[in-house]
């Protein structure tokens, strides 16, 4: 079909806001990643957050299966939104992400930064923090899409989300 229109809209300052709320207040979100015995798609959620620099964060643990694959292949993407109790649960806003996993260093400078900001929205790491196997991997947005619910789709980019 050749003229074809396309549905989902360049970010005005409105979806700019929700794409940045969604991800301010996210706690969880869905990691896709490839398998790292087979490189067939797969997905894991995960605890997210964000760093006092504005970067999107998560605290892995070096063990598991995600962590695995993002050191073989960083590529992957994230889902973030939780659905309303309310009402048809496809209404409710959702960010999906392109991102780069970068695996952050223990000794980077910034880790203890990182780790009291972890803390604060994710008291109960308390726990694991510092244990051996656990890291920061820091997600660099490449690109993805809000659907902010019914007709509000938009295309976002990593300026959109800028956090900083």
């Amino acid at each position: 079909m050749t003229g074809a229109v396309d549905p989902v809209r360049a970010p005005d300052g409105p979806a700019r806001v929700m794409a940045r709320s969604l991800v301010l207040s996210a706690r969880t979100a869905a990691l896709s990643f490839l398998h790292p015995d087979n490189a067939a798609p797969f997905v894991s959620r995960i605890a997210i957050g964000t760093a006092p620099k504005g970067e999107l964060i998560a605290l892995l643990s070096g063990i598991s299966l995600h962590s695995r694959a993002l050191q073989i292949a960083p590529g992957a993407a994230l889902l973030i939104g939780e659905v309303t109790t309310k009402g048809d649960p496809l209404t409710s806003p959702r960010l999906a992400l392109q991102v780069t996993a970068q695996i952050l260093a223990r000794d980077d400078a910034l880790h203890p930064a990182r780790r009291a900001a972890w803390l604060v929205t994710h008291p109960k790491a308390a726990l694991y923090i510092d244990f051996a196997d656990f890291f920061f991997v820091r997600f660099q947005v490449t690109g993805g899409l809000l659907n902010g619910g019914f007709g509000r789709a938009y295309h976002i980019g990593p300026a959109d989300i800028d956090l900083a």
